[in-house]
């Protein structure tokens, strides 16, 4: 099987690329318009592959808020760029694969949201990235083999891409070596999940499970504030951590409360702590 990775160079993206090896081929923004779907439809034409992996999106959660020309831009690579992928599989039998978000729930459930639960996003990204969601199941309806996944809170190392957003973690490790004492949200309970395993239980989850809709996380879940202090706690660096409310800072997008994903159907993955000390510990600082 042959895969194309869309995104090649983002942080999820370029750990498909390190793992496939020769097995995939990588498109990024460099590469190709991803919101020019002529042009798009015409890179693809040319390409050998069997499975298309969208690991692209909008993440900006709080540019999107309030600024209709980003409101916009969301909904184009949320929404129309998995719309047009699903429909370019379905016409060309080829298997996709798209990443979803916890923000499609309200975060009202403090036990957490399975694969089977309603969703009802709060903030116009998690909007945009339901509306993906959709877009793509109302191919499926027609024929299309697409698994879409859900995650949330992606650490790991960062990839080439110039538009890649720095991890919580890495912000925070950056953060400690200017500080003394650092603010921290303790709420926004969810999964925090690295991308090597991601990339890893995405393949065998195409490989071992049928096409549907799955949580993929690592396991257990953390506020930002727990997280921050396991993380020194792993490298034994010394810094206060302050607990802080969520309106301590000001953000436009208001984000869900509790919103770990639950994975009751897809294969198992190690709890967020072990990835977390594998990464800082393997890291190259």
């Amino acid at each position: 099987m042959t895969y194309l990775v869309l995104g090649a160079k983002g942080n999820l993206g370029s750990q498909f690329i390190k793992i496939l090896g020769e097995s995939a081929i990588g498109l990024d923004r460099q590469d190709v318009n991803l919101l020019d779907f002529k042009e798009l439809e015409n890179k693809l034409s040319v390409l050998s592959f069997d499975i298309i992996i969208n690991a692209a999106a909008y993440n900006a959660v709080d540019k999107c808020e309030g600024d209709l020309q980003e409101k916009s831009l969301a909904f184009q690579l949320n929404e129309g760029l998995p719309d047009f992928l699903a429909k370019y599989s379905l016409a060309h039998n080829k298997i996709l694969v798209h990443y979803s978000t916890d923000y499609v729930f309200n975060g009202t459930l403090k036990d957490g949201y399975n694969e089977a639960m309603e969703p009802a996003p709060i903030n116009v990204y998690g909007q945009s990235k339901l509306a993906g969601e959709l877009a793509i199941k109302a191919q499926v309806d027609k024929g299309l083999k697409a698994y879409i996944i859900r995650t949330s809170k992606l650490f790991g190392p960062q990839g080439s891409s110039p538009l890649t957003k720095v991890s919580f973690f890495d912000l925070m490790l950056g953060l400690s070596k200017e500080k003394k004492e650092l603010e921290v949200v303790d709420s926004e309970k969810s999964a925090f999940t690295y991308t090597v395993d991601l990339a890893s239980k995405t393949l065998e989850l195409i490989e071992n499970y049928p096409a549907g809709l799955y949580h993929l996380i690592n396991s257990g879940a953390a506020t930002w504030f727990e997280a921050a202090e396991e993380m020194f706690d792993i490298l034994a660096i010394s810094i206060k951590v302050k607990p802080v409310s969520a309106q301590a800072f000001a953000r436009p997008a208001p984000r869900p409360e509790y919103s770990q994903l639950l994975n009751t159907k897809g294969p198992g993955m190690r709890s967020w702590q072990e990835a977390l000390k594998d990464y800082l510990l393997h890291k190259t600082v």
